[in-house]
């Protein structure tokens, strides 16, 4: 049986605060009328309501999708029209709830509505869905509630989430054309490493032929393609779970997050891109009036980067002993040397010597061969960067322009103007990116072809010249 906690009056004008137990909203108001008291407010008791929600939640079964952030910022701005309209939250998040296709935003606002109904702010009521809405969104619907603008706070919130978006797919657009001519053009030299080499291959032994250099090593690729195909799937796959591996460690995570920092032009697009998302999120924040220790502590979180955790973690630092933002901002934005940076420069720069000795199998004398390309490749990646480790990636722009801000209190603005300077700049070299990986990719295909077709008819030429 549900318990009601209820706020009545009693004959002499007196508050009475309490709680009693029935089976439904009607008789629990029955009997506290029967009981002399007037009601003024009733509700079910949190617990009790937590307890259904629960129940509910468990007959509602497992969401696959529909909690991505672009559904969540499809509800946003839909929320923030309703809210300019009017309407009482509890309505209008009904509304968007009918709406909503199943999975797991529909959940959430179902679990959102039931915690609003037994009392719960609309913040109190999003944090206990943490998986649909983050920490920087309860905290700004929480700074809305406080000062008494959450329609303009839920303006803030969805522009601020469609810019993210925007800014998410231009990148991840620039990303599938070469991954999908990559995986077609691995496709298509593996199919001809499986049936067609081994063919030519047969030919050349029924002849017996003296096979030059590049048909050898044409062969011996082929023979390894036959052999151990499997490891074609299962190297990137274990070199994924390897990054996982050493990202759970705190010296790993810090390491590899470095080592992508100074990846030629990729790594460039990810500094930037960083730099965008958490200046804006830092701006958004402080516009809405959320505690500034708040917001760095949220930005931190959502940073996605160790090395801007780090940084972020010192502002918040120098700001609660009274200094400034900009100061740890260039203080700490030098990358410096990390053992685990090197190994990883090292370690990825020795693969494509490490590949030529999985041959020596087929074709001897391709260990010495590969441990020195290993050893040489390795070495030069791990001088490369060393060479980048002087580099700092909050650049002198973003400090000058957070120091003005402090200094005539338009901290927000500034921190909103560098977030678009990098905006613009990160469409940019997405751009030149793209123009960049075309005649890349066409280059590698052509020489991977024509180095297979050459390979294939030096032996075909030598045996017509022997047949005439």
């Amino acid at each position: 049986m549900p318990t009601f906690q209820f706020e009545a009056m009693d004959a002499t004008g007196q508050e009475i605060r309490d709680v009693i137990d029935a089976a439904t909203e009607e008789e629990a108001q029955t009997t506290i009328r029967q009981m002399g008291y007037f009601v003024t407010k009733i509700a079910v008791k949190k617990a009790a309501a937590s307890a259904n929600a629960a129940k509910a939640k468990k007959k509602r079964g497992f969401a696959l999708g529909g909690g991505g952030s672009k559904h969540v910022c499809a509800f946003t701005r839909q929320l923030s029209i309703l809210q300019d309209a009017g309407l009482p939250i509890l309505r209008s998040l009904k509304i968007l709830e009918q709406n909503a296709q199943a999975g797991k935003l529909k959940f959430a606002l179902q679990d959102t509505c039931e915690e609003i109904e037994t009392g719960a702010t609309l913040s109190e009521a999003m944090s206990k869905c943490p998986k649909v809405f983050t920490r920087l969104y309860v905290n700004m619907i929480k700074a809305g509630e406080a000062g008494g603008a959450l329609e303009v706070i839920l303006q803030r919130l969805a522009e601020f989430m469609e810019r993210s978006e925007s800014l998410k797919k231009k990148v991840k657009g620039a990303m599938i054309y070469p991954v999908i001519v990559i995986l077609v053009a691995v496709g298509i030299l593996t199919f001809i490493m499986l049936k067609i080499v081994p063919v030519f291959a047969k030919m050349f032994e029924e002849f017996e032929l003296e096979l030059p250099a590049m048909t050898q090593l044409l062969v011996a690729i082929s023979d390894f393609v036959v052999n151990f195909w499997f490891l074609l799937p299962a190297v990137p796959v274990g070199l994924v779970l390897f990054v996982k591996l050493m990202r759970k460690f705190k010296h790993g995570r810090m390491g590899w997050d470095i080592f992508i920092l100074r990846l030629p032009i990729m790594g460039m697009l990810i500094e930037k891109n960083t730099l965008a998302r958490t200046t804006r999120t830092l701006g958004t924040l402080i516009s809405s009036g959320v505690p500034i220790l708040e917001g760095l502590t949220i930005t931190r979180e959502t940073a996605g980067n160790a090395l801007f955790e780090k940084i972020y973690g010192k502002v918040t630092d120098s700001i609660r002993e009274g200094n400034t933002v900009s100061r740890p901002l260039k203080d700490y934005s030098e990358l410096g040397f990390h053992p685990m940076a090197g190994f990883f420069w090292f370690v990825f720069g020795a693969v494509p010597g490490m590949m030529i000795m999985c041959l020596e199998p087929m074709m001897p004398g391709m260990l010495s061969l590969g441990a020195s390309v290993a050893g040489g490749v390795g070495t030069l990646s791990l001088l490369f960067y060393l060479t980048k480790i002087k580099g700092r990636v909050v650049d002198d722009l973003v400090v000058n322009m957070v120091d003005v801000g402090e200094e005539t209190g338009e901290l927000d603005t500034m921190l909103y103007k560098v977030a678009d300077q990098y905006d613009e700049e990160v469409k940019t070299l997405t751009d030149g990116l793209m123009a960049l990986l075309e005649p890349l990719m066409i280059c590698f295909l052509g020489g991977a072809v024509g180095f297979i077709v050459i390979s294939l008819f030096m032996p075909l030429v030598s045996l017509i010249q022997g047949l005439s």
